[in-house]
């Protein structure tokens, strides 16, 4: 029986461990809000899913809870139709990053909240499996097809030069004032009942300070919606992050500058950041504790097989 309580207590342990790291290290956020829809009844909606969950199923979530394909789906039209469906892709947030207070980007954290908060409509994700195989950027598009199988009902479609799709007939901007003046000349082309979908996507950090570009992801986010409220449009936004495609370009960018100049370091940076420390303290931390785990187990189970007698015999007289 002790030895049942322990294995049991060795599982639990285990499969804590294995939870945590999956939803701090490997799960991203996503924001879904809109200041112009609500309930049949009128009721503010606003709910968290703390599931963990794929980037397909976040699609598929976003389309359904969220009642995108009511105006993303030529078929589906409703009288809460929006003008503008908005999508940012930001390359840096983490699950852990919403969680604690000791975050990389605390004012864009405050910044998707207070957008969360003031809307009458909003969904939150907190654990999201970052994907592996296929960018957001894709996934949104296979499932605006898959949500809307007979006729895609969104008028014009938009992506900045930083997204990665392979459909070459979809319209690219460059910067965020690009951005701006399409949705303005939007707004007086764009006929009644029709809706835009514009995706965003961060370049990260690293790369804006080498282009020469100001804006952080505070800053696009929050341009972006205002430019959309001051224009008078109806809009619904998704924010969703998706640091590790950019993360491994930005590793292989670095190798392949260190092989171009023969292996030098110089001007190249090599040093571990924030998510690559937190990795590193997360993984060394589990293999630790697997240790004192085994340890205690053995030395648990060498004490339960200890078979002491409970009496002993008188020698005999000789």
């Amino acid at each position: 029986m002790m030895k049942m309580q322990i294995g049991v207590l060795a599982c639990l342990v285990a499969l804590s461990a294995i939870e945590f790291g999956l939803a701090s290290a490997n799960t991203v956020p996503a924001y879904l809000w809109s200041p112009h829809l609500q309930r049949d009844n009128g009721e503010v909606d606003e709910g968290v899913n703390y599931q963990v969950m794929s980037a397909k199923d976040l699609v598929g979530s976003v389309f359904t809870q969220g009642g995108w394909s009511n105006f993303l789906c030529s078929e589906k039209k409703v009288e809460q139709a929006v003008d503008v469906a908005l999508v940012f892709i930001g390359r840096e947030l983490l699950s852990s990053d919403v969680s604690s207070k000791r975050n990389s980007d605390p004012a864009l954290v405050n910044t998707l909240n207070n957008l969360f908060t003031a809307s009458n409509f909003s969904l939150a994700f907190p654990y999201i499996a970052a994907p592996e195989e296929e960018r957001m950027e894709s996934l949104l598009l296979s499932g605006l097809k898959e949500a809307c199988p007979h006729n895609v009902g969104v008028s014009n479609i938009v992506f900045s030069d930083s997204c990665f799709v392979e459909d070459g007939t979809i319209q690219k901007l460059s910067d965020l004032q690009s951005f701006k003046d399409h949705l303005l000349a939007r707004r007086e082309t764009r006929k009644e009942g029709e809706t835009d979908l514009v995706v965003l996507c961060s370049e990260g950090s690293e790369s804006i300070s080498e282009s020469g570009q100001s804006h952080s992801e505070r800053e696009s986010i929050s341009e972006l919606v205002s430019s959309v409220e001051q224009s008078g449009s109806k809009y619904a936004a998704l924010y969703v992050s998706d640091p590790y495609w950019y993360t491994s370009y930005k590793t292989l960018q670095r190798f392949l500058a260190e092989s171009a100049t023969g292996n030098s370091t110089v001007g190249v940076s090599t040093t571990c950041d924030e998510l690559c420390k937190f990795k590193s303290s997360l993984l060394e931390g589990i293999l630790v504790g697997i240790v004192f785990l085994l340890i205690l187990i053995s030395g648990l189970c060498c004490m339960a097989g200890i078979d002491t007698p409970t009496r002993f015999e008188t020698p005999q007289d000789s």
